[in-house]
């Protein structure tokens, strides 16, 4: 991408979109052991992470991926790849998006919500893997409703968002990139938002 001084993005960035890291192009060709699959391709950024662990070490081996979306989205997939090689998989998978962003080198604040695809397609190939090999009780599981469709953000996000400080609409896209898909979902956000201000903090805090 282009701006009036240059590329928008930093060198990190633009190296990982033109030599994008260990692109799966055929499943034959790699044994994986989890799988994760995340975001709506019709809204324009959907990512599928694959994973194969050392079982002993409990390590994750090779991270490979099929991303379909923005250069925001394949480079914040394809350095992802790359930092959890050999990574202890409890470490991993607690992986945000402010450490993917961090170790691009930061994105545009209208592309981060590209990066926040990344570590949950990781972790849903965590909870593939331990799932398929008996250790059930490592997913952590919640029981959340799905606000946003296309980013898959909960209701539990957004009232952890309101916790960290959002207190407008504009705060709560911030923090969890809600609405910057389809848009769909902005209303009813919003009053779960006000909800949760409420509840917390009472009239005073809107």
């Amino acid at each position: 991408m282009l701006a009036q001084g240059g590329w928008v993005y930093s060198d990190k960035v633009k190296d990982h979109f033109m030599n994008p890291r260990n692109i799966l192009k055929n499943t034959k060709d790699f044994k994986w052991d989890g799988k994760g699959t995340t975001g709506n391709i019709k809204c324009g950024d959907e990512m599928i992470i694959y994973i194969s662990v050392d079982k002993e070490q409990n390590r994750i081996i090779e991270c490979k991926w099929q991303t379909y979306g923005c250069a925001s989205a394949i480079a914040s997939t394809s350095i992802l790849s790359e930092m959890v090689k050999g990574m202890d998989m409890d470490v991993a998978y607690k992986l945000s998006p402010k450490d993917i962003v961090k170790e691009l080198g930061g994105l545009p604040d209208n592309k981060i919500h590209c990066s926040v695809l990344g570590d949950k397609a990781l972790r849903m190939a965590i909870d593939n893997y331990y799932t398929k090999n008996g250790m059930a009780d490592k997913v952590e599981t919640k029981e959340a409703l799905i606000i946003c469709e296309c980013m898959e953000v909960t209701d539990h996000e957004i009232e952890e968002a309101v916790l960290e400080g959002a207190r407008s609409f504009q705060d709560l896209q911030e923090i969890t990139k809600i609405s910057t898909g389809c848009g769909e979902c902005r209303q009813d956000a919003t009053l779960l938002l006000q909800e949760f201000v409420n509840k917390h903090f009472g009239e005073c805090g809107i």
